[in-house]
C-alpha cells in the first residue's frame, strides 16, 4: 500500500532552556490536499513550521516526507526533494524587477550556482518558465516592475512565483494572507487555490475565514500540543478550541 501521507511527524517536541514550544506533535498531512495548522498567539505554528524545514532541530520525534525520513536533514535537502517554505528562495531581492526575481529562483532549481556572469542572451532562455510563473499568480502587467516598489498583496504573489520556481510537491505557507486589504486576501486565497490544484499545501494561517474556505483538513494547536483535528465544521465547534482562542468553552 502506497504512503498515503506526503508528510508526518511522530511526537515532534522542541524546548528552549526549559521552555516547550512544541510538544509530542504528530502531524498527517495527506497529498494532494490543503492542511490548515491554526491556533492562538504563542501556539507553536510557526516553530512547526521551523522544525519541518530543519530551520530548528527537534529536541525529540522524527519527521517524514514521502516516506523518506528527513530528520537532521539541511533545509538546503529537504528543499531539493520537494518541500519547500515559501521565505526559503522567496526573499525576493528589492531592487530586481518581477521578472528577474522569477529567473534567480528558476536557476535555483538547476541546483548550480546562480549566473550573474552570463550572458543576458543565456539568461532570457528562463524567461518563457519565468512568464509562465508571472501569469500564473497574476502579476503579467508588474513583469517588469521593481520589486521593492509593488503594492503589499503583489509583493506576496511574487514569493508565491519564486517558490513554484523550485517545482515543488509541497508548499509550505506562513501566513499568505497576514497584513492584506481585504481585496488581496480574496485574491491571494484564489491563488492558493489554484497552485494546490496538483499539489499539497500546509499553512499557517490567522484569517478563519480563508481557513474554512481553502481547508481540506485542519489541526489545531494551543500551547505547543494538538488539542484537535478535522475539518473546519468539526473543529470549530470543538469545546478545547473555542476555549483555546475565546478563554471560555461553550455553556
Amino acid at each position: 500500500m502506497p504512503e498515503p501521507f506526503i508528510l508526518r511527524t511522530q511526537d515532534l517536541t522542541k524546548e528552549f532552556k526549559g521552555f516547550v514550544a512544541v510538544r509530542g506533535v504528530s502531524l498527517q498531512v495527506r497529498a494532494g490536499e490543503i492542511h490548515a495548522l491554526i491556533g492562538p498567539n504563542g501556539a507553536g505554528k510557526t516553530t512547526c513550521f521551523n522544525l519541518l524545514t530543519h530551520f530548528l532541530t527537534p529536541t525529540e520525534g522524527r519527521i517524514f516526507f514521502k516516506g523518506r525520513e528527513i530528520t537532521g536533514a539541511s533545509p538546503a535537502a529537504i528543499a531539493r526533494m520537494g518541500l519547500v517554505r515559501s521565505f526559503q528562495i522567496s526573499a525576493v531581492f528589492p531592487h530586481l524587477s518581477v521578472l528577474e526575481n522569477v529567473r534567480i529562483a528558476l536557476q535555483r532549481k538547476r541546483g548550480a550556482s546562480f549566473d550573474f556572469w552570463r550572458s543576458e542572451r543565456a539568461l532570457d532562455a528562463l524567461n518563457p518558465r519565468a512568464r509562465e510563473l508571472i501569469d500564473a499568480v497574476g502579476l503579467t502587467e508588474y513583469a517588469e516592475a521593481i520589486a521593492v516598489e509593488l503594492p503589499y498583496g503583489r509583493k506576496r504573489a511574487l514569493e508565491i512565483a519564486t517558490t513554484l520556481a523550485l517545482d515543488p510537491e509541497m508548499m509550505l505557507l506562513d501566513e499568505p494572507t497576514a497584513g492584506m486589504t481585504h481585496e488581496d486576501v480574496e485574491r491571494i486565497s484564489a491563488l492558493i487555490k489554484r497552485v494546490a490544484a496538483n499539489r499539497t499545501v500546509l499553512m499557517v494561517e490567522h484569517n478563519l475565514s480563508v481557513v474554512e474556505h481553502l481547508s481540506d483538513r485542519i489541526t489545531v494547536l494551543a500551547r505547543g500540543e494538538v488539542i484537535a483535528e478535522g475539518d473546519y465544521a468539526s473543529v470549530s465547534r470543538n469545546p478545547d478550541v473555542v476555549q483555546a482562542y475565546l478563554g471560555t468553552a461553550h455553556a
